[in-house]
C-alpha cells in the first residue's frame, strides 16, 4: 500500500531510533543482583522490552515475556524503584542511534516534515537520551509511556500527539517496530510504517497489517522525502 504525503511523523524511539537494549539489560540485570535473584541474557531481555518499564520489570521478575500480574505489590514496587534508579545513573552508556537515523531524520526534517516522538518509555529518560545522541533537534515534543492515563496500543498518545500537532491522524504517519505501534495508529485512524530490525518479539509484523514495512530505517527517507 502506497504512503499518501503527509505533514508529520511520529516515531516510537526504543527498537525505532535507537537500539536500547544494551543499557535496559544491565539495569534489568542489576536489579535482579541487588533482589538476589539469577539475571538474563541481554537475547533474552531484548524479547521483554517494548511496553514500558513496568512491564519490563514483571517480565524480568516473572522470567517470561508472559508477566505474572499476580506479583506481590511491595515486591513489584521496591524491583521498579531499583530498575528505575540503576537505568537512570546508566541511561545512554552503550546505547545508540541505529545506522542512517540521523541522516534520514536530517532529510525529512529539509523535505518539511515536522516530527514528535511517541513511546511507552517513561517520560523524563527521553529528553536525556535524546540529548546525548544529538537528536533532540529533530523533534517538537516527545510523550512518553507514562504521559498519558494510557499508552500504546492504545490509540490515546497518537490522538493526543495530533491534537498538539494540530493535525488530523490522516496527515501523520506512525513509525515504529512492534505490534504496539501499528495497532495504536490503526485505531487512530493512521497510516503507520514498520521497522523489522527493531523489538517486535519475534512477531511477524506483516500479520498487523501496517501500510508499508521497511527493514532499514533510511528507507523511510527515500519513501516519504520525495
Amino acid at each position: 500500500m502506497k504512503i499518501e504525503r503527509k505533514e508529520a511523523i511520529l516515531f516510537d524511539l526504543d527498537g525505532t531510533l535507537i537500539d536500547s537494549v544494551p543499557d535496559l539489560a544491565a539495569a534489568v540485570n542489576g536489579m535482579l543482583k541487588r533482589l538476589g535473584r539469577e539475571g538474563f541474557s541481554e537475547d533474552v531481555i531484548r524479547y521483554w522490552v517494548g511496553n514500558g518499564a513496568q512491564m519490563l520489570v514483571k517480565r524480568a521478575l516473572s522470567g517470561s515475556r508472559e508477566a505474572d500480574e499476580t506479583l506481590e505489590s511491595a515486591h513489584f514496587t521496591q524491583a521498579l524503584e531499583i530498575f528505575l534508579e540503576i537505568y537512570g545513573e546508566h541511561l545512554a552508556e552503550s546505547t545508540v542511534a541505529y545506522e542512517g537515523v540521523y541522516d534520514t531524520l536530517k532529510q525529512l526534517q529539509e523535505a518539511g516534515y515536522r516530527s514528535a516522538i511517541v513511546t511507552n518509555k517513561p517520560y523524563h529518560f527521553v529528553e536525556p537520551l535524546l540529548k546525548y545522541l544529538e537528536l533532540e533537534a529533530f523533534f517538537e515534543f516527545w510523550l512518553g509511556g507514562d504521559s498519558l492515563e494510557r499508552k500504546k496500543p492504545d490509540p490515546l498518545p497518537i490522538q493526543a500527539a495530533c491534537a498538539r500537532l494540530g493535525l488530523p491522524a490522516d496527515r501523520c504517519v506512525m513509525v515504529g517496530d512492534s505490534s504496539n505501534d501499528i495497532l495504536a495508529a490503526k485505531a487512530a485512524g493512521m497510516q503507520s510504517i514498520g521497522v523489522r530490525y527493531g523489538y517486535n518479539y519475534g512477531e511477524d509484523l506483516s500479520d498487523f497489517g501496517p501500510d508499508l514495512l521497511v527493514d532499514r530505517f533510511d528507507e523511510i527517507g527515500v519513501i516519504l522525502g520525495k
